[in-house]
Parts: structure tokens; sequence; C-alpha cells
């Protein structure tokens, strides 16, 4: 085998909206009993959990699905797993690929990461922090979670960063950890 065959990579697939979950259980299940456990490792439906108030005002927790219509895998793209993952029962195809008999382009290591660090699934490491001072940011955790702001200040020992947020009017600094920011491109 060719080395590159050999490479670990994220993959975007395409389900039926509303599949994503069955089609995780499907690639697992597959996964076992097709053989493919050294090819085909991760199946992650990208989700947060959320507060919202129902209808007669009572909170409730509810997961909902960030790319509605997709799955993440993480897989050694060969023939047989793109062959396994292609053909499990709800699956459309690759994000990426462009058809023919192609083989999809893998995900990038800082947008899989964004994605497992939203979910909670990985801890951001000072060095992973790429914002600078002046910089905008989005709070992606904590009290301040859906706003944005412009970093102030960086503090690489405490892992904390000083944004500027408008609150009520009002431009109001507040620490927030590196785990509750997300760069804005």
């Amino acid at each position: 085998m060719v080395e590159q065959e050999l490479q670990k990579d994220w993959y975007v697939v395409h389900t039926y909206s509303g599949y994503e979950n069955r089609v995780k259980l499907n690639l697992e299940q597959r996964r076992e009993s097709m053989g493919m456990t050294d090819f085909i490792f991760q199946v992650i439906v990208p989700e947060n959990e959320t507060i919202k108030t129902g209808p007669n005002g009572e909170l409730k927790k509810v997961v909902e699905n960030d790319f509605p219509g997709y799955v993440l895998v993480e897989m050694v793209m060969t023939d047989q797993s793109w062959y396994v993952v292609r053909n499990t029962p709800g699956v459309t195809g690759f994000l990426g690929s462009h058809g023919q008999g192609s083989k999809p382009n893998p995900v990038t290591k800082d947008e899989i990461d964004r994605i497992m660090h939203r979910m909670g699934l990985i801890e951001r490491k000072v060095d992973d922090l790429n914002v600078e001072v002046g910089e905008t940011v989005s709070i992606v955790g904590g009290a301040m979670n859906g706003m944005e702001g412009k970093v102030t200040a960086i503090d690489r020992e405490k892992q904390e960063v000083k944004v500027l947020v408008d609150m009520f009017g009002r431009e109001t600094e507040t620490e927030v950890p590196f785990n509750d920011i997300d760069k804005i491109y």
C-alpha cells in the first residue's frame, strides 16, 4: 500500500436529513461486521445540547444537530473503506467528492478541532489558540455564550483572554477561558 492511503483523516458523509444517528449506528455495526475496525474509527454526529423554553414556560434540554444531513467519519481512505461507508444505508455520498468514482478530500485539522471543541470532545491547548489582541472572537461557552467581542489581552499562563463585548449598550471587558472562544475568520 502507498503511505498516503494509510493516513487517518476525517471526512464528511452526507446522509438523508433526520437519519444522522441511524447512519452512525449502521456504520458502527458495519465497521465491526465487515472487519473494518483498522480502517474506520470514530463516527460522530455533530450535536450540541441547548436549553429551550417549552410552551408552558418550563426549561428543557434539547439536543440540536449542528449540521443536519451530515456525519463525520474518521477513517483511512482505501477502496474497501470507501465502499463500506458509501454503501451504508442512509448515506448519499461524501462531501468533497466530485462524483464519477473520485474519492473525497478530508476535512482540515483546524475545522475538525473547532467542531470537536464546540461539542466538548476536546480541550483547546494554549498553542491551539490562534488569536491576537485586536481580533474579533465568538464566545462559544459560559455565561457570554453567543456573543462576539474584540480581544484586549491574552494571558497564556491562566489560559484566558480578555474580551470587550457589547452588553446592554455598553462595552464591558470579560475574562473568557481559551476553551470558550473561537476565532472569527
